[in-house]
């Protein structure tokens, strides 16, 4: 193997692991917390965190192991079960992104209205749809032998070995695309704009508010005044910086898989395989950032993981206790003898 080979694949083996061990602690802060299996957006958290280490126990390894022997890993039968799942993961993936995005606009921009019109119902029906969409490309691609082992991924994945197929698997590859990843797209740029214009309006109101107020108070200390402005500051950013990082990390890790996917439809380009390999790695990275970006990184999700921690370190310590207890109980009788 030569040292582009090695580094590829140490950056699989760690995608993989950081992406199994956050995606657990999404899934255990789900299951531990009542408060998280109550909200709508929960059912969005829990199919994206699925998708996520179905990922990661089934693609992630096979590419692993044709980085290092440089050729399909298994039979054809487990690279085609393998290539359909990754197809059906990445799909559902980016829609469940797209219905997360859907549930944040109607939560902000319809605030009033929010819980009639996203109900557990409402978000099965969305769950429902993502499910068929993403399962109905792959079926189709398993139906016409379009799914194995391509070597400019190293992994299974939509692949053509027919030349008299080309036509039609370009306008499929196409279709799929637009369907999958430019359809998500929208809808992320869509709804968070309307997030964005809306949180700065509400911050435009506060802003004012605030300068009133200083204003009045007249005997105000200058520390206390640069702290309220400071707020303004970060309040205006915050909004800004959150929708950045959904649209941002959305296209940083499929962009790049998605255009090599459709550059290499034509024959006048060649594509390396290291960057092959590297925007396939590329998204993967999205189940590494998704727990981090949609859970984790959040407050309710940040005192969840505190309370599994402090109930585990409770729980040791009365039994670290309790072991003490016995010990010491079973020494008196040994002194008084």
């Amino acid at each position: 193997m030569s040292i582009w080979e090695l580094l590829l694949a140490f950056l699989v083996v760690l995608l993989m692991l950081v992406a199994l061990l956050a995606n657990v602690l999404v899934l255990m802060c789900f299951l531990y917390s009542a408060d998280i299996r109550k909200q709508v957006p929960g059912l969005f958290i829990l199919n994206l965190t699925f998708c996520n280490l179905l990922m990661a126990v089934s693609s992630m390894p096979l590419t692993l192991a044709g980085i290092i022997y440089k050729s399909q890993p298994g039979g054809d039968q487990v690279c085609h079960a393998v290539g359909f799942l990754e197809t059906f993961l990445t799909t559902n993936s980016m829609l469940s992104m797209a219905a997360l995005s859907i549930d944040r606009w109607i939560a902000v921009v319809f605030p009033l209205s929010y819980h009639s019109k996203m109900r557990y119902r409402d978000a099965a029906l969305i769950l429902s749809y993502t499910w068929l969409h993403s399962a109905s490309f792959p079926i189709v691609a398993a139906s016409l032998s379009w799914v194995g082992f391509h070597h400019l991924y190293a992994s299974c994945t939509l692949y053509n070995k027919r030349p008299e197929d080309r036509t039609q698997f370009v306008i499929f590859t196409g279709v799929f695309h637009a369907l999958s990843f430019l359809l998500s797209l929208v809808v992320l740029c869509f709804t968070y704009l309307k997030v964005l214009k809306v949180a700065r309006f509400h911050c435009k109101r506060i802003d004012v508010i605030t300068m009133q107020t200083l204003v009045l108070l007249v005997d105000i200390h200058p520390s206390v005044r640069e702290r309220c402005l400071e707020e303004q500051r970060r309040r205006r950013q915050r909004a800004t910086k959150k929708i950045s990082t959904f649209i941002g990390t959305f296209i940083l890790c499929f962009a790049p898989y998605v255009i090599t996917r459709l550059v290499e439809l034509s024959s006048v380009v060649h594509i390396n395989s290291h960057w092959g390999i590297i925007s396939k790695c590329l998204a993967y990275s999205k189940a590494v950032s998704d727990p981090f970006v949609y859970s984790l990184l959040r407050h309710q999700y940040k005192k969840t993981w505190k309370d599994i921690i402090n109930k585990i370190l409770k729980r040791s310590s009365i039994n670290s206790s309790a072991l003490a207890g016995e010990s010491h109980n079973r020494t008196l009788p040994q002194l008084n003898e």
